[in-house]
């Protein structure tokens, strides 16, 4: 045998040798990677519960099926499944007693447990059953419509539970792991990855932060834990995203450390308190950070203060930018938001603004913000009364709307069921003139327009494309 064939003779043992070690090696990476989720399914499913809410009164509008033939998931009555699958909307009779389904899981040894607020909400019984079988009433200790959080508990001791984990330390890509009653099927495993972070704007809920997953979630998950490959909860589940009713890779769950400020509160207060600045914002696109000079498209847009709020008492202004808080960078409005709405009253807020092209430095105390039922400060915001939102005309935006020559404020998002959206008004109209004054700033908008609010009524020149209307509104 000459010295060519012994090499290739060499080469080609040395190939199946190193392809049998090989697979050798990933049989064992997966039976280890398999061993890992099913240790994960051991120690955790027992905390993972079932609920059932008998008698709950619905009397908000759900979303259902606009066709002749009857919606085959009808039979679950999963609030989750009608409020988050896109159906188009349709009044629905209220019923004086409905069964509402979906899951949750222990959080201590003594019987605390988190669902969604949605799951329990206004529930005249709610039933829980444990992983093993056994059935028991639970009382609702707190919720909150505005994270969509509830925690619930049952008598007892010695429950397994699971514990938290931190949910700012994950990475998209991370293993994440769902345990819920999909369908009232109980305990159910499903596995996928964190596919992003920090997703809001879904109006979901006011307070939106969500972390979303491939791992299936479907209807009857809601409120149920997101797991690690540690075992410990990164998220509660709580809405998914679908065109048919089925399961189609998005779902969103609530991040924990979100979760642990909410639930804490609940346990202790039986209600949630929350920090209050009294300001509106909107975002940074690119036509306002080249219109206002900076660097990229990131910030927060101070468009109105409310009188006496701590924003105004610590000097922000509108057209104000906020770009730092207490040391974090604004990378969106709702992690913003989030932040100060989590701030206890008394708390010190420290913030980097950019006025006029110059960074500041502002502090101001946070309060309480004030409860729904006492008409809060940020809802006396008149144009937010008339439900329009709206920002400058930058010279961009004159560009992509067709407003040559023009001044105003461009309306940027209208309220469903406010004065506005009555008023067929659009985003995207401009707002000329309030009360036959003309304007051409937010500045010049929020002096004119809390002047008119003083009567009750105001009258705005809105152009919308090449048409220009004279609309009569009442606050």
């Amino acid at each position: 045998m000459n010295i060519k064939n012994i090499f290739f003779t060499s080469l080609t043992a040395l190939f199946l040798f190193s392809s049998a070690f090989a697979q050798e090696n990933n049989e064992a990476l997966l039976k280890q990677i398999s061993k890992g989720f099913s240790n994960v399914a051991k120690s955790a499913t027992p905390a993972v519960v079932y609920i059932e809410s008998q008698g709950v009164e619905k009397t908000q509008e759900i979303s259902t099926r606009k066709t002749p033939s009857e919606n085959p998931f009808d039979y679950f009555n999963d609030d989750f499944f009608n409020r988050f699958f896109g159906f188009p909307f349709e009044k629905k009779q209220p019923k004086s007693s409905e069964t509402v389904r979906g899951s949750g899981f222990l959080i201590s040894k003594d019987g605390f447990i988190v669902t969604n607020n949605h799951v329990v909400e206004n529930a005249n019984k709610v039933n829980v059953t444990l992983q093993n079988g056994d059935k028991v009433v639970a009382t609702v200790i707190g919720s909150d419509p505005k994270t969509d959080l509830a925690v619930i508990k049952i008598e007892g001791n010695d429950y397994p539970f699971l514990p938290f984990g931190d949910s700012d330390q994950l990475e998209v890509g991370d293993w994440a792991i769902a345990i819920g009653n999909p369908f009232g099927l109980q305990t159910s495993l499903t596995v996928g990855v964190v596919s992003a972070k920090g997703r809001s704007q879904l109006h979901i809920a006011d307070f939106e932060d969500f972390i979303q997953t491939d791992a299936a979630i479907n209807p009857g998950n809601s409120g149920g834990p997101l797991l690690n490959v540690e075992g410990e909860v990164i998220g509660v589940n709580t809405a998914i995203v679908s065109g048919s009713g089925g399961y189609m890779g998005i779902g969103f769950a609530i991040p924990s450390n979100m979760v642990k400020q909410i639930v804490g509160q609940l346990i202790n207060d039986g209600e949630v308190t929350r920090g209050f600045l009294g300001v509106t914002l909107q975002p940074i696109d690119a036509d306002l950070a080249t219109f206002y000079k900076l660097k990229k498209p990131q910030g927060a847009l101070v468009t109105d203060v409310v009188k006496g709020s701590p924003a105004d008492l610590g000097g922000l202004k509108q057209e104000d930018i906020i770009i730092g808080y207490n040391g974090f960078t604004v990378e969106n409005l709702s992690g913003f938001r989030n932040h100060v709405s989590l701030m206890q009253p008394g708390s010190k807020l420290k913030l980097r603004v950019v006025r006029d092209g110059k960074e500041i430095e502002l502090s101001m105390n946070i309060i309480q913000q004030p409860s729904d039922k006492a008409a809060p400060a940020h809802t006396n915001i008149p144009s937010q009364k008339l439900g329009i939102q709206v920002q400058e005309l930058t010279p961009e935006l004159s560009q992509k709307l067709g407003f040559v020559d023009v001044q105003g404020v461009v309306i940027t998002q209208v309220t469903p069921g406010s004065p506005a959206a009555a008023s067929a008004i659009k985003p995207g109209s401009l707002i000329m003139a309030v009360n036959r004054q003309k304007i051409s700033n937010l500045a010049e908008f929020s002096t004119a327009i809390h002047e008119a609010a003083k009567e009750g009524k105001v009258v705005l020149m809105i152009r919308q494309g090449d048409a220009i209307r004279i609309v009569a509104l009442r606050f």
